[in-house]
């Protein structure tokens, strides 16, 4: 992780993300595409206009969130104590620059995780 990011810290931020061990390269042109790296073809998606990168969908038309991670926040099991509260937070807060109000949205989970208020899940 170290050797990419020195290898292409010049262009982080311009058209490399670096994120531990995924590394999504963008250019605006397909002729830019190739410039003599060599990858692991298995795990490449290569010449494509879309992408799944860290649970969004990154195209020429913009970021959004990957159907699969909304479905994984809809679907969450309900939390039966502060860690699950935690967990899914963290899942949440995620992708919360999608959300309008997020932060009013989870005022009584982070009240739950960062006070001692004591927690009791009640059945739906």
């Amino acid at each position: 992780m170290r050797l990419m990011n020195h290898i292409l810290q010049s262009l982080i931020g311009q058209c490399v993300v670096i994120y531990f061990d995924d590394i999504l390269v963008y250019t605006k042109r397909l002729d830019n595409h190739d410039e003599s790296l060599y990858v692991n073809l298995e795990k490449c998606t290569i010449f494509t206009t879309e992408v799944i990168f860290l649970g969004f969908v990154i195209s020429s038309k913009g970021v959004r969130v990957d159907k699969e991670k909304v479905k994984a926040i809809q679907y969450w099991p309900i939390p039966t104590n502060v860690s699950d509260v935690q967990s899914f937070h963290g899942l949440a807060s995620f992708n919360k620059c999608f959300v309008r109000e997020f932060n009013t949205i989870t005022t009584l989970l982070n009240e739950i995780i960062t006070k001692d208020m004591g927690f009791k899940s009640k059945d739906p």
